[in-house]
């Protein structure tokens, strides 16, 4: 997801889970977040459903809900874990069932699943103990999905955006990373995910899959996006206001509107062995 400090401000890496207050921090505005938020590729949802042995979804990190209800609307039963209480009665409006707690001190008391996904989230979890937990929940044959998005706005849009962020919060670690990085830095990533998969012992080869897309945004659709993103939603309201002001006045120059470049990156692989744990 890289031209804006957002969840992840970063290539993922092995150590974001860590960063706890940016992780809580995207409930500041939960309900914005839901709206403005871009779900997921309908092929990918149909590809992880259809390589499932059944429709019971566990997604890690559900935020508001927004891949979820992509699976329920897919036919599946799906359970979300999520940390933060603000995001979790959101989803839980749109009418997912909700666990709030991270990840690795959720307990699953003995359920079990056909699916685990992770959207936009993996990141915050602790890469090792998130992938055994998952075997553990998982049924024989069924497959974790790791996926996010990764995306760039033209350079008209990008440079503006990186300029103002560097003159609004110029003690930020995140100011000092180039408006545009290489999509192969995000692929690394998730091939590092593919790593401790497969470290675990307990699934197939992992497999990366990639999906290609387009969004046009208006001036107010990418200015109500931008607030949820993670290097803004930390900042001051007068901060935020700088850096809106620049990015509006950049897409006014392009006639108000722009369209947006979205790679959906994944890392899926399938549980092998005679049954889940069903432990914690």
């Amino acid at each position: 997801m890289p031209t804006l400090p957002r969840e992840e401000p970063q290539p993922p890496t092995a150590k974001s889970h860590t960063a706890r207050r940016m992780a809580e921090s995207f409930g500041v505005d939960a309900q914005r977040y839901d709206q403005a938020r871009p779900g997921y590729p309908d092929a990918l949802v149909a590809r992880i459903v259809a390589g499932s042995p059944g429709t019971d979804v566990l997604d890690v990190g559900c935020g508001t809900g927004i891949a979820a209800r992509q699976f329920q609307a897919a036919g599946c039963a799906t359970l979300g874990v999520e940390p933060d209480a603000r995001m979790a009665d959101v989803a839980r409006a749109r009418g997912l069932e909700v666990d709030v707690a991270a990840f690795e001190a959720w307990q699953s008391d003995g359920r079990t699943f056909d699916t685990v996904i992770a959207a936009q989230s993996w990141h915050w979890v602790d890469p090792v103990a998130g992938a055994v937990k998952a075997a553990r929940v998982l049924r024989p044959g069924g497959r974790l999905a790791i996926f996010g998005h990764v995306y760039e706005p033209p350079a008209e849009v990008a440079e503006p955006f990186a300029a103002a962020y560097r003159r609004a919060a110029p003690d930020s670690p995140l100011g000092g990373q180039p408006a545009r990085r290489p999509l192969d830095l995000y692929r690394a990533g998730y091939a590092k995910f593919a790593d401790t998969i497969r470290e675990t012992g307990q699934f197939d080869a992992p497999e990366q899959w990639r999906f290609d897309w387009e969004r046009s945004y208006t001036r107010d659709q990418w200015l109500d996006l931008l607030p949820t993103t993670g290097g803004l939603t930390r900042l001051r309201p007068d901060q935020l206001a700088g850096i809106l002001d620049a990015v509006g006045s950049a897409i006014d120059s392009l006639g108000g509107h722009f369209t947006m470049s979205y790679t959906t990156l994944a890392t899926t692989a399938v549980r092998v062995g005679t049954g889940g744990g069903g432990g914690a």
